[in-house]
């Protein structure tokens, strides 16, 4: 019996990449499409392609059937509209809009896309999937935009599309310029570093519990057109959590109040998690503490 096809976008991404190995690890036929070659090329059919690149795109992948997509491509740039912010919300759109017009539907059981905790902006937590996005930067805009795209062609055209919208997810692999892994590498080095006051509360997800959640998506017939939280549903401050890895690592030294806190930062992103416990019959197993211990072995 031929084995289901998975495709996954971004695939030598931070998410990506787990996405690839829990996809080989349930039997599925893997496919990588990013701009860098997938490394595991034994168990990874590779494809090094750009989103933006409509005719190239469409000649690589209309080829194929695919069972499952998994979209993991884009980038996070909180940059303002008139700072260049108009290029994130086209390469973003653009890149989406290419991908779905490129695909051959008639297999197609999900086609997955990876949302984001800022389409709340500044909406009270916990933050539910009914509540109205309310974007505050051109990236969160971007992203909620994608996924009124995608509701409405399950609306109209019957495509099976939906939503995870990630809140914070960390682990091993991600990349060293996003905020756990900066404070890690600060605590470990047992440097000076600069941080807000950390007042903020936020949604830490580990690394497979958000796989997971994922892929209780594709398998979930029910879910096509819907949007899901995935997170723990656990609040923290900012702050807690910085000194909850000092306190692992045993040394480190935030320089608390240094960096200033965004334009229109929310305080509060904690989601609500209970439809998808509901719906996808799923449900968070990695505690905060576990979690950290097991992202900072990764980088010691």
């Amino acid at each position: 019996m031929a084995k289901l096809k998975l495709l996954v976008i971004g695939g030598t991404g931070f998410i990506g990449s787990h996405m690839v190995q829990k996809g080989i690890d349930s039997g599925l036929e893997v496919t990588s499409l990013s701009l860098k070659k997938n490394p595991n090329i034994d168990k990874v059919i590779s494809i090094q392609a750009d989103l933006s690149d409509h005719a190239s795109l469409h000649s690589v992948l209309s080829k194929e059937k695919y069972d499952y997509v998994i979209h993991c491509g884009g980038y996070i740039d909180h940059t303002l509209f008139q700072n260049g912010g108009q290029k994130v919300i086209s390469d973003h759109l653009t890149s989406l809009f290419n991908l779905v017009s490129s695909l051959d539907r008639s297999n197609l059981k999900k086609f997955l896309y990876l949302g984001s905790s800022d389409e709340y902006g500044n909406s009270p937590s916990p933050q539910k999937e009914t509540f109205r996005e309310n974007p505050i930067s051109p990236y969160s805009f971007a992203k909620a935009s994608a996924s009124h795209f995608l509701q409405m062609l399950w609306r109209t055209e019957k495509f099976p599309a939906s939503v995870a919208r990630l809140f914070l997810t960390y682990g091993p692999g991600q990349d060293d310029k996003r905020f756990l892994p900066q404070i890690i590498k600060g605590c470990l080095k047992d440097t000076v570093f600069p941080s807000s006051l950390g007042e903020q509360s936020r949604d830490f997800c580990y690394i497979s519990d958000t796989v997971e959640g994922c892929f209780k998506i594709l398998e979930t017939s029910e879910a096509n057109g819907e949007i899901f939280n995935i997170a723990s549903g656990e609040k923290i401050t900012i702050r807690q959590i910085i000194e909850k890895v000092v306190s692992i690592i045993g040394k480190g030294k935030p320089d608390f109040g240094k960096v200033s806190y965004r334009i229109g930062e929310n305080m509060s992103l904690v989601a609500d998690i209970s439809k998808a416990k509901r719906m996808l019959h799923w449900n968070p197993n990695t505690n905060l503490d576990l979690g950290l211990k097991k992202t900072i072995e990764y980088y010691q």
